[in-house]
């Protein structure tokens, strides 16, 4: 039985700007057909279980051509599988989306498009130049300025002139001195405004704007590269005033990120929304710790005498992994009634009432010294409290040293494990402005990442593990910047242990 194909337009690179359709079916997808143009931040969106084809294409150098791409699609869908084809932008505006398809209607294949938005109105946005505007233009027109090898330009210029709408050239870097020349010779005011935007609605995006008779010398001067769009009208002469997007603090920064890649999103969406370019580098991972022979919660079933009356979760994983483990059992939260329950901070207390939990105590601090401190000090724990910590294999001892000295008798007991990931060389990464770390561990896999990668940072004259002397780091609590410290990290900690908290220290960084 035959597969299904979805011709899905991924937007101009903004993942924020993919279609809620077209991720779903990224989401259901067995094969992502995809291309050099879509978004990092939708490549994070592919599952890790579906099949990866990389047709590259870039302008002037296709090292898949058409006809192949269009065979695969047949194929794969010939072999029962459900194929995206994510193609950057609108699939049907100059993307060949129609070629595509072709073939898959001779030979009786089942598919759907889902559009996209296309790069030639969203670049614009990104760039502050609203592509109509009443007081300056009446129509809007996309052309491409790219034409097949060894053809010449097929624009009629004397119409465009005529027009006198918006001219968005897409394609058209190579193209730009006849495009520009073209338009003169029509007769269009060689002082009307244009605009080019490169890489638009990415973090490397570059708007420049300047006279229509010197847009090719902005482009030489600056080594503007493709993608970008070309803009030429009276509506870019509003891009300084309404140019929002150069505005954004962390623009041209570049984060990395290293926490656990399932567990990223607010943090580096978060980053984005500021501006930065995010380096998804994670460096650790977390698995629930499966079957989970979790000590009973009731000595006595028909007494419904409580083994334990104190639940202390010391990580937001940690919650998830034992309530997923009492859903799987046929089991809800009412199996806590009665228990009281304390977490080390406020993204733990949120994780319970993604459940709907609610924390009873959150120490002062974020760190498992102040949780055991101060739930002694308060009375929340005593010499009568049978207390259950439900937390990672690698746990640190400091919940369980002030228990102890505190005569409290406790179980530490493990719901979730913590691996380190092997990563690249981070110079391998190119230039950083700063890295973020979320816990101990990230800190722990990412100085176990680097090797003997002393080119990084450097190291220590004895041999042992590189150090990052100087370089920026954003943790999110004292026992994080204190490992990040051991190596040499300029550390900046986050007021609160939030997400939050962090992305409202960066600004200051």
């Amino acid at each position: 039985m035959n597969g299904k194909v979805y011709l899905v337009g991924a937007g101009p690179g903004d993942g924020g700007l993919m279609t809620l359709k077209g991720k779903t079916l990224i989401s259901k997808a067995d094969v992502i057909v995809y291309d050099r143009l879509v978004g990092p931040e939708i490549m994070e969106m592919i599952p890790a279980d579906a099949e990866k084809i990389d047709v590259g294409k870039n302008a002037g150098n296709h090292p898949v051509p058409q006809h192949e791409i269009n065979q695969i699609l047949l194929d794969q869908a010939k072999a029962g599988k459900v194929v995206v084809r994510l193609k950057g932008g609108d699939p049907f505006v100059f993307g060949r989306g129609g070629e595509e398809l072709e073939l898959l209607e001779e030979n009786g294949i089942d598919f759907e498009v889902v559009p996209g938005i296309t790069s030639s109105i969203a670049a614009a946005a990104y760039g502050g130049i609203p592509v109509t505007h009443r007081d300056f233009c009446s129509s809007l027109h996309i052309i491409t300025g790219h034409a097949k090898a060894g053809a010449e330009l097929k624009i009629d210029f004397d119409a465009l002139v005529r027009l006198k709408g918006t001219l968005v050239f897409m394609m058209s870097v190579s193209t730009v001195d006849r495009i520009a020349d073209g338009l003169i010779k029509a007769g269009m005011d060689s002082e009307m405004p244009a605009a080019i935007v490169e890489r638009g609605t990415m973090p490397g995006q570059r708007t420049f704007t300047a006279p229509l008779s010197q847009i090719c010398e902005v482009v030489r001067e600056n080594n503007v590269k493709s993608p970008a769009v070309i803009l030429v009208g009276k509506v870019c002469s509003l891009s300084d005033k309404f140019d929002w997007f150069d505005k954004k603090p962390l623009l041209g920064k570049r984060v990395v990120v290293t926490q656990p890649a399932a567990r990223n999103s607010k943090l580096a969406n978060g980053l984005r929304q500021l501006g930065a370019e995010v380096i998804m580098y994670p460096c650790i991972e977390t698995t629930p710790i499966r079957p989970l022979d979790v000590p009973e919660i009731y000595e006595e079933p028909d007494t419904r005498g409580k083994a334990f009356d104190t639940f202390v979760f010391t990580s937001a994983e940690g919650v998830r992994s034992y309530c997923e483990w009492l859903l799987e059992e046929g089991l809800d939260m009412r199996a806590l009634a009665g228990i009281s329950i304390a977490c080390i901070g406020s993204a733990t207390a949120a994780a319970l009432r993604d459940y709907g939990l609610t924390a009873d105590f959150i120490p002062s601090v974020y760190s498992g010294e102040a949780l055991g401190k101060e739930m002694i000090e308060s009375g929340f724990v005593d010499k009568d409290s049978r207390v259950l910590l439900l937390r990672t294999t690698a746990a640190s001892h400091d919940v369980t040293d002030a228990l102890s000295r505190a005569y409290i008798p406790f179980t530490d007991y493990p719901v979730y494990e913590t691996h380190l990931i092997d990563q690249p060389p981070l110079e391998e990464m190119g230039p950083v402005d700063f890295l973020t770390f979320t816990s101990r561990s990230c800190v722990e896999g990412f100085i176990k990442s680097q090797g003997s990668a002393d080119a990084a940072a450097g190291s220590t004259a004895d041999g042992a593990a590189p150090r990052f002397d100087g370089v920026p780091a954003l943790c999110i609590g004292e026992r994080t910047a204190e490992a990040a410290a051991e190596h040499g990290f300029k550390i900046t900690v986050s007021d609160e242990a939030t997400i939050d908290s962090m992305l409202a220290k960066v600004i200051d960084m």
